[in-house]
């Protein structure tokens, strides 16, 4: 069977392939990871600070209540990969149709939506998250929306970018003379010719978003009653020189997991960059 041209591109991209093999075993692990673990990540069900490779069923042992890491790196898959996608889902929504509206009509509209997108920039996306977090209470519902909200400034800009270069087209104003919606013409005509971009952009996101929720975690704003990376990571901080095990496999997790994501992003920008047919890498 004859390659598409995309993953033609793709597959040249060793780091590309790597990262897509890394993401496939943590989407497993985070849709199988119930039926996977041998204890519940809450449970306490050996002693506290056993060390890793000590005893039989506890490759990664025990954290400060005795609670198997193995198994609470393996659930922590899921929250942290649900709050990765789910709020970089919530925030392309918002930035792709602020950024479409603003590129398309342009005038007035266009320069409202930028100085309303521009507000949200001038304060730093960390500090606003925090802040957000602390009152709306811990919770995944509070952290997703947090790091969406803070996120699709970036997401507006380059729609509206991609919006004002693609209205001048000829296949635009075509489909202007043959008397189609504005609505039509922007979902229709526009915004498929801009996903390229897009679906780069949101892959790094997703690895941002990771890293945001577990910073949030490490500084005791993740959600208590959900076992994520980044909540593991947090709960190990006042005991880094005595149980260093704590913080290490869900750090691994975490850096694994975010480097996989910009390599698959790196090649994506690859396999729909069509400059690159006809070289090698």
């Amino acid at each position: 069977m004859t390659q598409s041209p995309f993953w033609r591109r793709f597959v040249r991209n060793k780091g590309a392939v790597a990262g897509m093999v890394v993401l496939a075993v943590v989407a497993v692990v985070a849709l199988f990871g119930p039926w996977m673990a041998a204890n519940d990540p809450w449970g306490m069900v050996q002693q506290p600070f056993l060390r890793p490779w000590t005893e039989p069923g506890f490759a990664m042992g025990t954290d400060t209540l005795g609670r198997d890491i193995l198994s609470g790196v393996i659930h922590g898959a899921r929250i942290s990969l649900l709050i990765g996608v789910v709020s970089t889902v919530v925030a392309l929504l918002i930035g792709v149709t602020l950024g479409a509206v603003a590129g398309y009509f342009g005038g007035w509209i266009d320069a409202g939506l930028m100085r309303f997108t521009e507000i949200f920039q001038a304060v730093p996306s960390f500090a606003l998250a925090i802040v957000l977090v602390a009152i709306f209470q811990p919770s995944v519902g509070s952290i997703v929306a947090a790091i969406a909200i803070v996120s699709w400034p970036p997401v507006a800009r380059l729609v509206r970018s991609e919006f004002l270069t693609l209205r001048q087209r000829d296949f635009v104003q075509a489909a202007l003379l043959a008397g189609q919606s504005t609505p039509r013409i922007i979902l229709t005509q526009i915004l498929p010719n801009a996903m390229s971009p897009i679906i780069v952009m949101a892959s790094l996101m997703v690895a941002t978003a990771i890293l945001l929720e577990s910073s949030l975690s490490f500084l005791g704003l993740g959600d208590p009653n959900q076992m994520s990376w980044g909540y593991m990571v947090g709960s190990a901080r006042t005991v880094l020189r005595q149980a260093w095990w704590m913080a290490l496999f869900p750090g691994l997790a975490i850096v694994l997991t975010v480097l996989a994501l910009n390599l698959v992003g790196e090649g994506l920008n690859d396999g729909l960059n069509t400059r690159l047919d006809g070289r090698g890498r």
